[in-house]
């Protein structure tokens, strides 16, 4: 634990630039490897190295990946010379493994070899109480790195972001607490700085007045009619938002 940590983002890399990241290289092994590299294995030896999105890696090199795990030795790319390495390995994914399994797109030993420890992490939507300690994190955060002091965030405009179901989760939570602090007139956030996409998703907030729909009776109306008063009300709820609007009614 006091040893090296590194990270490797699967997902962001191709497959040969994978394998040079995870296993390093010998110089002229391929176009633009110019001098040797030492690889993420290599240099979290007695460490831990993090692959985050781990889902993502190709078939071919879930072999070259087990083989490290069970028997602790790889070659860098373009070389001949085994290389030992021990490390302790954390893998993330947001994909059910298990599943992937099933679809034959993850290998079945390797899942096996991995799956040794799971921590299963819910969705910011099932854990509300986290709500609360991330937002006032990201106020001291992001705020000083935006130059403001935001002072706190009032109960109502918290009550609000509690009950919004994050389907980003957390890194979407940050992204809004972003754009109430970079937008923010004041030094503290109220409920008019939350995004209006976000209330709208949540029906009518307390804050909006009341609007007028046109009453219509469904007795005397034709389908035609009752499309124009449903398309008509969801503009209002919307706030003329066309594109959510279509969203919410499922149409394009």
């Amino acid at each position: 634990r006091n040893q090296v940590f590194l990270a490797v983002h699967c997902a962001a890399l191709i497959e040969t630039l994978l394998a040079s990241e995870l296993f390093g290289h010998e110089k002229g092994s391929f176009t633009g490897a110019v001098e040797r590299k030492i690889g993420r294995f290599e240099r979290a030896n007695g460490g831990t190295l993090f692959l985050d999105e781990v889902s993502e890696i190709p078939l071919e090199m879930q072999v070259k990946l087990l083989r490290v795990l069970q028997d602790g030795e790889f070659e860098r790319v373009g070389g001949t010379k085994t290389i030992r390495a021990d490390v302790r390995l954390v893998c993330a994914t947001n994909k059910d493994l298990a599943e992937e399994v099933r679809k034959g797109r993850f290998r079945e030993d390797l899942f096996y070899r991995i799956n040794v420890i799971l921590i299963n992490v819910p969705p910011l939507r099932e854990r509300k109480k986290d709500i609360r300690p991330l937002v006032e994190q990201f106020l001291h955060e992001l705020g000083r790195s935006a130059g403001k002091k935001i002072t706190g965030i009032d109960a109502e405009a918290l009550k609000c972001l509690e009950a919004y179901r994050w389907p980003g989760n957390v890194r979407e939570l940050k992204n809004v607490m972003e754009r109430m602090i970079v937008l923010s007139q004041e030094n503290r956030l109220s409920l008019k700085n939350i995004p209006d996409d976000l209330k709208s998703s949540l029906g009518r907030s307390r804050s909006e007045p009341a609007r007028a729909v046109s009453p219509w009776d469904p007795a005397s109306s034709n389908l035609q009619e009752m499309e124009k008063e449903l398309i008509r009300s969801r503009l209002n709820d919307t706030r003329g938002n066309k594109s959510l609007a279509a969203k919410k009614l499922g149409i394009s």
